[in-house]
């Protein structure tokens, strides 16, 4: 605490006088790093939405084959044993499907260690008889083999990946993570047993086991294989995988999986067909609903986003408005600090040209494909509604019912260039955004989040640092400076102590000699 001399100066009101002047620069300093702050925040929430739009809304909402399909597969007879999915390109033939076989994969299947055991259960444990079973030092170093399909479950020294302390979920994780082994593994804690499928379906697939007498110590441990039996009465130890069979319009057919597409239609085979319901009709019809809200919905989130650009854009700058310091927030309540930092804030991205540039490129698109949305009813708005989309319903309806492919290759691409739609274009614009937001805030291009951290090398990061710098720098200064005022008034002081004193001292004794 300061505290005055007896000359009954306000030293501290002094002091304060002449610092005001001299924290002008910081305050001002202060200020241009808060402007700073304040849009690079913005920056961020411009780059959740442009990467939300991208994202969430062009390629996973509106960009796949669903989104716009107008085919609709209608299923009746026996619909458990077949499931049908329309795609765009569906020819509309009827088919009558029986399905005599299915298809599966190639196995190999263990005897099985009986209930109680889960795949927490280590291999030891497992070996002892239990989880219950206390493994010694020797069952828990203890290695277990495996090879499958030629791959040796072991590590660049030759080590086996498996061994005493492994529980049965690292095994199934290990052997499912492998991919030439090209194989699933699970295990049922009904019956104790591990189950190895190729992930080829169909008489292709193959689990074919090491043949070597220590290849496959580890399916030992859970009992030995089980054997199958062939038509012709060999055993095996693989359950070979065989092709599904079936009937389309009276047409055989063998297919390697139990999902495949005919006509447009994806077939997905559940059960044989039964006797009393021998077949499973399938027929396809126009459904526009579908297509019409998937393109409503993108005109109206085309639109917001265009609106919000623009009105950043074109946001009215209130110059006279600078950031507040700390004395003025002082002296001030919470509602006129939030009214003040609103004008304070407007017009931070006026005339922006990131901002202006994706408004531009997004336009440009939409301008470019003009003539084939007029075609099915989508239109730009007046003039002064900058490239807001406008929807003539009834005409798009009739396009859609009429050409449906048209408007797959407009949004998403024609075939033979399934990237080359609108919706493709406009995430190009909007990403070429995102790399300029990136490189100037220091935002990641790829996520929405509001609060993620910056990346300390981009344009503002670097200015953000030498502001911190400079304001440091000015507050040591300042800091130095008012020492320096106090010093020179506490100087002062003690001269005028001294004056006073000697004055004092000096009457005194003048007084003493006329006497």
């Amino acid at each position: 605490m300061r505290i005055n001399g007896f000359s009954g100066m306000d030293i501290d009101s002094m002091v304060k006088s002449l610092m005001t002047a001299k924290k002008a620069p910081l305050d001002k300093l202060n200020q241009q790093k808060q402007l700073l702050q304040w849009t690079r925040d913005s920056y961020r929430e411009f780059n959740s939405k442009l990467v939300d739009f991208r994202t969430n809304k062009l390629s996973d909402k509106y960009g796949i084959s669903s989104a716009l399909n107008v085919q609709k597969a209608l299923v009746t007879g026996n619909t458990d044993a077949v499931k049908a999915e329309a795609f765009a390109n569906a020819t509309g033939i009827d088919m009558e499907v029986k399905v005599n076989q299915l298809a599966t994969k190639a196995s190999v299947e263990t005897n099985g260690v009986g209930q109680g055991i889960t795949t927490k259960t280590t291999l030891a444990e497992l070996v002892a008889g239990g989880s219950s079973s206390i493994p010694t030092e020797s069952d828990k170093s203890k290695e277990y083999s495996l090879t499958i399909n030629d791959i040796k479950f072991e590590d660049k020294q030759g080590k086996s990946l498996f061994n005493g302390s492994t529980s049965i979920a690292t095994v199934i994780s290990t052997i499912n993570a492998n991919t030439k082994a090209n194989v699933t593994a699970s295990f049922d804690e009904i019956t104790g047993k591990l189950i190895i499928n190729s992930k080829t379906s169909g008489k292709d697939g193959k689990v074919e086991l090491g043949s070597g007498g220590e290849d496959n110590t580890l399916l030992d441990a859970f009992n030995g294989i089980k054997q199958f039996e062939l038509e012709d009465g060999s055993l095996v130890n693989t359950k070979p995988g065989v092709n599904a069979l079936l009937e389309i319009n009276g047409t055989i057919m063998e297919k390697n999986s139990n999902i495949f597409t005919v006509n447009g239609i994806q077939l997905t085979l559940l059960s044989k067909s039964t006797v009393d319901k021998p077949v499973t009709q399938i027929k396809t019809q126009i459904d526009s609903q579908n297509a019409l809200d998937t393109i409503k919905s993108f005109v109206e989130d085309y639109n917001n986003l265009i609106e919000l650009l623009n009105s950043k854009v074109s946001e009215e700058k209130y110059r006279d408005f600078a950031p507040l310091t700390d004395e003025q927030k002082a002296e001030m309540n919470e509602d006129d600090i939030t009214k003040w930092n609103e004008k304070a804030k407007s017009g931070l991205f006026k005339n922006d040209d990131i901002l202006s540039s994706v408004i531009t490129g997004m336009r440009s698109v939409i301008t470019s494909q003009l003539g084939s949305l007029s075609s099915i009813g989508i239109s730009t708005g007046k003039y002064y509604e900058n490239g807001k989309l406008k929807i003539d319903e009834k005409k798009l309806k009739e396009a859609i019912a009429d050409n449906p492919q048209k408007i797959v290759d407009i949004f998403q691409g024609p075939l033979n260039a399934p990237n080359d739609g609108l919706l493709d274009k406009l995430g190009d614009k909007v990403n070429e955004a995102l790399d300029k937001i990136s490189l100037k805030a220091g935002t990641d291009k790829f996520s929405t989040d509001l609060n993620s951290i910056y990346k300390e090398e981009s344009v503002m990061g670097r200015r953000l640092k030498n502001y911190n710098k400079q304001i440091k720098e000015m507050q040591t200064r300042l800091a130095n400076a008012e020492d320096r005022y106090y010093k020179q008034f506490t100087a002062m002081e003690t001269a005028m102590s001294k004056y006073q004193s000697q004055s004092s001292s000096l009457l005194s004794s003048l007084g003493m000699t006329s006497q």
